[in-house]
């Protein structure tokens, strides 16, 4: 395997779990979940978490795949998107 096809595969391996990692990093910063705290009792859990979802997917120019992750290491979410 080639260098650029290593790095092509570990971004696809990342680009699926993504979505994970952001919430993650939400829920691992003090300040972030706070302010995710504040957003879902101003809104619901629900639309606060697909609004994420969506930035995510555009921040990283992402499309979705046939595939969920139904078992994130994340607490704040329950599963999510893959994308590649």
């Amino acid at each position: 395997m080639k260098a650029r096809e290593i790095a092509q595969e570990a971004i696809r391996i990342l680009n699926k779990k993504i979505t994970n990692e952001v919430f993650l990093t939400i829920q691992n910063n003090r300040s972030l979940m706070l302010e995710y705290l504040r957003a879902v009792d101003e809104n619901t859990l629900d639309s606060v978490n697909q609004i994420i979802g969506k930035e995510v997917k555009a921040a990283y120019q992402l499309t979705n795949i046939n595939e969920r992750e139904d078992n994130p290491s994340c607490t704040l979410i329950q599963s999510h998107q893959k994308f590649e």
